[in-house]
């Protein structure tokens, strides 16, 4: 008996381990998309001149968790014509996508749930598959605008992860890894935004219309397609989507950190370094990214759809493969190619 108890205990305690590791990152990130959608009301609201919410909580900091909590406790239509079970398992598998891409992004030295040697291609290929709840979304409605806008947003992310790709591989010669720690380590002398200034913009631009983000929210058009593939989407469901769509926001924002402005490396090697210290420039960072996003979103008008395919095709593309090729022939002449 004593063996089996023993045995038990030491399946339970790495299994609890993990699930802590797995609750410490999903409750922050949700959490963030709360206040994430209070700054962005209020940047606006500064950007158009307005107050912005300013009634529920101190300076109305808690409007985001009463809009939470009316959402959570409407009722959830599902429209008559639709796939029901398709219907309802769209929302479930954008929002455990947007989540899961969240295991291999380290905070700090140290602080990441699943340190994988191939981190990258596991981010690539979780924001790969996110096209697919959209997709299901779009047809499960049995609407025409769902419908379109599903078709959009297919078109706009299969565009723009090409040139993501080509970035991303630039990082890649750099470092000579596919380990997201390493990537952070390689930038201790300069970060790569710097040296990669052209592939940084790219990336931060493509970014946008991975996210479905304005200038690039084609597939949420209100002004052609209501809302666009969650048209019939209402209560916890919408509040799936929309939590989803915030979360791969400060994904991309941590991307981009980790890829271009050093991770969790200060800017100067002033004080001595430790995990706490980390993880705030990390946040930071990250802040500052989310920053620009609100900021692209109240400053530029919406693409036309013709524009948004022109730019990722024949401006990106060639863009970002030419520089892989400049990034690579630099490395081999000057004999700095890593490993």
């Amino acid at each position: 008996m004593t063996s089996d108890f023993s045995l038990m205990n030491d399946i339970i305690a790495p299994g609890s381990i993990i699930i802590a590791q797995i609750m410490a990152v999903i409750v922050p990130v949700l959490v963030s998309v709360a206040f994430l959608v209070y700054a962005e009301r209020k940047v606006l609201a500064l950007i158009q001149l307005r107050r912005g919410p300013n009634i529920v909580g101190p300076f109305g900091i808690l409007q985001s968790f009463a809009d939470a909590l009316k959402l959570l406790t409407k009722e959830n239509i599902i429209p008559s014509g639709s796939n029901k079970i398709v219907f309802i398992l769209a929302p479930i598998i954008t929002m455990v996508l947007s989540l899961a891409a969240w295991a291999v992004i380290p905070f700090a030295p140290g602080w990441v749930v699943s340190d994988i040697n191939v981190g990258v291609m596991y981010l690539f290929a979780v924001s790969s598959l996110s096209i697919y709840g959209v997709i299901m979304a779009g047809w499960a409605s049995n609407s025409k605008y769902p419908f379109l806008g599903a078709l959009r947003s297919a078109a706009q992310m299969v565009s723009y992860e090409v040139s993501i790709g080509f970035v991303i591989i630039t990082v890649l010669l750099c470092v000579g890894s596919l380990n997201l720690t390493k990537i952070v380590e390689a930038q201790t002398t300069v970060w790569f935004a710097i040296p990669l200034l052209p592939m940084f913009i790219v990336f931060f631009i493509s970014a946008l219309a991975e996210t479905n983000r304005l200038p690039f929210d084609l597939p949420e058009d209100e002004a052609t397609l209501v809302a666009g593939f969650f048209t019939e989407y209402s209560s916890a469901s919408f509040a799936l989507f929309f939590l989803a769509e915030y979360a791969s926001m400060i994904l991309m924002s941590a991307m981009t950190v980790i890829l271009f402005l050093g991770g969790w490396l200060p800017p100067f090697d002033i004080f001595p370094f430790n995990v706490v210290p980390g993880i705030i420039w990390f946040t930071a960072k990250i802040i500052f990214i989310l920053f620009l996003f609100i900021w692209v979103r109240g400053t530029f008008p919406r693409y036309r759809y013709d524009q948004l395919m022109r730019l990722g095709w024949k401006i990106f593309l060639p863009l970002s493969l030419f520089w892989v090729v400049v990034t690579a022939s630099f490395l081999t002449i000057f004999d700095m190619v890593p490993g």
